[in-house]
C-alpha cells in the first residue's frame, strides 16, 4: 500500500508542527511529537477517517501532561500500509513495534475508533503494555453499528460502493461535526490520507470485524488494564449500547457519554481533553 498522496499540510502549520516520518517494522510511518521530557508518556493513535491532526483541539492538553508521540497508524492517515496490517488483530500486533521505535515504556495511549479494537488486542496480546488507555467511538461488537459503517462492515460485497472515492466517504463522515471547525489544511490532508486506492485499503480493516470482533468479545476478561471509554451520545455509526457493552465486559474501565456525535474528540474537544487528562492524571488508578 503506498503511502498517500502529499500536500501542503507536510510543512509546519499546526501546533503540532514539522510532521516526521519513521521506518517501523518496514513501513514508513507519519508521526508528531513534543519535546517534553518529563511526566506521564503518551501515544495517540489516529482515528479513520482522518489523521493524527485529529488531535489538533486537544493537543496542547495532552502536551502539558509529559512527552507525546501521535501516531499514522500503517495504512491511515499519511503512513505507508500493507494488506496484512489491516485487520485488528494485525495492527494490534503492529503496536508494540511503534513502541519500540519511540522507546516509550508503559505510555497512556489514546486510541479512538479505528484505534480501539487494535489497542483491545494488543493489551489482549501484550498484558503489561500499556499504563492505561483512553478509547471509544469503535465498534467491538459488528451487529450494533450504523450508517455507512454498518453498510461498508456488513454488506455481502462492497460492489454497490465501488464508485465512492475517499473525498467522499470522508465528506461525508465530518459532517457529523457540527461544534468544531476544521482547519481547511487539516481536512486537506484527511482527504489525501484516503485518496484513489487507499480508500478501499483501509476499509478492509473494518471489512474484517465480522471475523475479527466476536474474539475480542471473548478475550475482554483478559484484559487488566484500565480502560477509559469516551463516547458521543448522537454517535451515528458506534451507537453508545456499543460502548456499554464494552464497558461491561471489561474488569477496569470508566464510560463517560458526552453530548455529540461520532468525532468527540474534536466535536466535544474541551470535555474530551479535561476527562483525559483527568484519567492520565491519576484517575486511572482509581478504576
Amino acid at each position: 500500500m503506498p503511502p498517500r498522496k502529499k500536500t501542503g499540510s507536510e510543512e509546519s502549520r499546526s501546533v503540532l508542527g514539522t510532521l516526521k516520518f519513521k521506518t517501523i517494522d518496514g513501513l514508513k510511518i507519519r508521526y508528531a511529537f513534543n519535546s517534553e521530557t518529563k511526566g506521564e508518556p503518551i501515544l495517540l493513535l489516529s482515528p479513520w477517517p482522518e489523521s493524527i491532526y485529529a488531535y489538533l483541539p486537544t493537543w496542547s492538553i495532552f502536551t502539558r501532561l509529559g512527552p507525546v508521540v501521535a501516531v499514522d497508524l500503517p495504512g491511515y492517515g499519511g503512513s505507508e500500509g500493507r494488506s496484512s496490517a489491516m485487520s485488528p488483530q494485525a495492527m494490534g500486533q503492529f503496536i508494540p513495534h511503534i513502541l519500540k521505535a519511540f522507546d516509550l515504556h508503559q505510555p497512556h495511549v489514546v486510541g479512538p475508533d479505528i484505534g480501539t479494537p487494535s489497542l483491545l488486542f494488543a493489551a489482549a496480546d501484550h498484558p503489561g503494555l500499556f499504563e492505561s488507555m483512553i478509547i471509544g467511538s469503535g465498534a467491538t461488537d459488528h451487529t450494533d453499528i450504523g450508517g455507512i459503517l454498518d453498510e461498508m462492515v456488513n454488506a455481502p460485497s462492497l460492489e454497490p460502493y465501488k464508485e465512492m472515492t475517499g473525498e467522499q466517504f470522508v465528506r461525508g463522515a465530518i459532517e457529523n461535526m457540527t461544534k468544531y471547525r476544521l482547519p481547511d489544511f487539516a481536512l486537506q490532508d484527511y482527504l489525501a490520507s484516503y485518496h484513489g486506492p487507499r480508500f478501499f485499503e483501509s476499509v478492509n480493516f473494518v471489512r474484517n470485524y465480522p471475523q475479527a470482533l466476536p474474539l475480542l468479545a471473548s478475550r475482554l476478561r483478559q484484559i487488566s488494564v484500565p480502560c477509559q471509554i469516551t463516547v458521543g451520545r448522537h454517535d451515528p455509526f458506534v451507537p453508545v449500547s456499543n460502548a456499554q457493552a464494552l464497558h461491561k465486559g471489561l474488569p477496569r474501565s470508566k464510560l463517560d457519554v458526552l453530548d455529540c456525535g461520532h468525532f468527540v474528540w474534536e466535536d466535544a474537544a474541551t470535555e474530551y481533553g479535561r476527562l483525559a487528562s483527568d484519567w492520565i492524571k491519576g484517575g486511572y488508578l482509581k478504576s
